[in-house]
Order: C-alpha cells, then structure tokens, then sequence
C-alpha cells in the first residue's frame, strides 16, 4: 500500500509544472509606434483620442507571454502593453503581443516570454542617448528584469518617426542610433545583443527617406532591419494601424526567429527551461521515500 502511494505521489509531481518565470526577454523602445497605436482614433464629439478595444486573435493573453510592469513586476501581459509606461498617452496595440504569439505558435517549446515595455510616444533619438531618463530607465528595467532566471533575447526597435522633421536631426540619425545600441549592448554586458529595428512607415516631417536610408543600413553585427513601409496607417497617416501592427509583430518574430537558428549549430528548438531548485529537492526526496519503501517491502 505505500509502495503504490509513493508511485502515484511521485507520478503527480513529475506531471505537474511549475510556474515559470520568463526564460527569453524582449526589451520593447522607441516611440509611439513601438509602444502601439492600433485602434487610436480622434472622438470628434469630444475632440480626445479613443482606443477602441479591439483585440484581434493574434494578440490574445497567454500565460507563457508576461510583461515587466512598471512597479517591476512580471505579471500577464496584454494589451495596451504599454498603458503603465506610456501613461501620458492614449496607448493601443503594437506589435509586442502578435510579435510574441507568432514565436510561441511557430515554436511552442519556445518558453515563457517575458517582455520589457520602454517605449515613450514623440521622442527624439537625442532623448535615447546614454545619460538621458529614457536610456536609464530602458537600462534599469533590463537589469529588473534579469533578477530571474531569463535571459535577454533581443532588442525591438521602433523609433525615428520625430526625427524626419529636420534635415540635422536625419542625417543625424544613423551616427546617434548606432551609438544608444553601442551603449546599451555595453551596459547591459551582452556585446552581441541582438537587435531587431523597424525602417520606417511614416514620419512628422518630410525627411522620411534619409532616416530610412538609416535605418536600412545595417553597419553593426546583429542587426536586423524589418521594413514597415506599405503597412496600413490610421487616419492621421503616422501610427499603423491594428492589423498592420500584428503583420510588424510577426514580421519581427521571423526575423528574431532565423537569427537564433542560424546561431544554433543544432537546430534544436531554443527552449532552455529552467527547473526550480526547490522542485528538483522535492522530487529527489520523493525519490529516496520510494526507494525506503521498496527495501522495506
């Protein structure tokens, strides 16, 4: 009889899986179209823009997808992603959720998501440098969310929307970018960091093409451009809009997804889950109990 309880015991616990925390983190920085914009439109009656709510398939909750919040706290994520972050904002979707569903569908042994909202709507890359409130704060964060046992996948870079408006801060753009993904790769001591930026959709201002001729000119190792050009935009012709935000996220997935395997001698699925030291002592102590048993028996 107890030789049968140990074995049924014992079965459960191998069968039961422990809460993860993230395994693979994402940092999310840039501006408004990082931080999302899908489904934001003007109320004309009363002149406020409204986010309508809408959350498509691919951008659904899932229990292996979490989100840093902004007390630095891993909690579910979903949509607006960015509400706590982007607080002075009127936040919608963005490419964070789709971009995540369409690894863990591609790869579902992928693993437990864990992504780190930073971007802020309408700044300036000059706002990036190293030193300003938004690079600590994309620093600090990083390092909050590395107190686990995750590790950081990649950067998603969306950013240069506020950069088109001056002929300077264009030609500027690719010299300064270059040098926050420097920075951050050095300050968060992970020199081949991989980084995923967006050439631009839209812009403020009619220096687009400068700054996408930037963006497009991948002089760094490990970094991968995805083109947003042609995707939808809302009526204010600047942020893109819900599906067009889904079909970025799973652009980005394809890209982060054929760097790790290119990087992955043996094609193995990247799915490095840790097991909890506690759950291992557990176990272990299960397993003696039954070998007691049966040298009694």
């Amino acid at each position: 009889m107890l030789l049968l309880l140990m074995l049924i015991l014992l079965s459960h616990a191998w069968s039961v899986k422990p809460q993860q925390p993230p395994q693979n983190i994402f940092i999310l920085a840039g501006q408004s179209n990082m931080a999302g914009r899908g489904g934001v439109t003007n109320n004309t009656q009363t002149n406020t823009l409204v986010w309508d709510g809408i959350i498509p398939p691919q951008c659904q909750s899932n229990p292996s997808i979490l989100r840093l919040s902004a007390k630095l706290k891993w909690v579910q994520a979903h949509e607006p992603l960015h509400a706590d972050i982007d607080f002075n904002k009127t936040n919608g979707v963005g490419p964070g959720m789709p971009f995540s569903n369409a690894i863990l569908t591609k790869d579902p042994n992928f693993g437990v998501i864990g992504l780190v909202p930073c971007a802020i709507g309408g700044t300036n890359i000059s706002e990036w440098k190293k030193g300003s409130f938004l690079y600590n704060q994309t620093v600090g964060r990083t390092q909050a969310a590395l107190q686990g046992e995750g590790v950081i996948r990649a950067l998603l870079w969306y950013q240069g929307e506020s950069d088109t408006m001056t002929r300077e801060d264009a030609e500027l753009y690719k010299q300064k970018s270059e040098k926050i993904f420097v920075d951050l790769r050095s300050d968060l001591q992970i020199p081949m960091l991989p980084i995923i930026r967006v050439a631009l959709a839209s812009g403020l201002g009619p220096y687009i093409d400068i700054v996408r001729k930037a963006q497009l000119q991948n002089d760094l190792l490990n970094v991968q451009t995805v083109d947003a050009k042609g995707l939808p935009l809302e009526p204010d012709v600047l942020h893109l809009t819900t599906p067009s935000q889904v079909r970025l996220g799973e652009m980005m997935a394809d890209a982060i997804l054929q760097s790790m395997l290119s990087t992955n001698k043996t094609g193995s699925s990247f799915s490095n889950a840790p097991t909890k030291f506690s759950n291992f002592v557990s176990y272990s102590l299960m397993i003696s109990l039954l070998l007691c048993s049966l040298c009694l028996y």
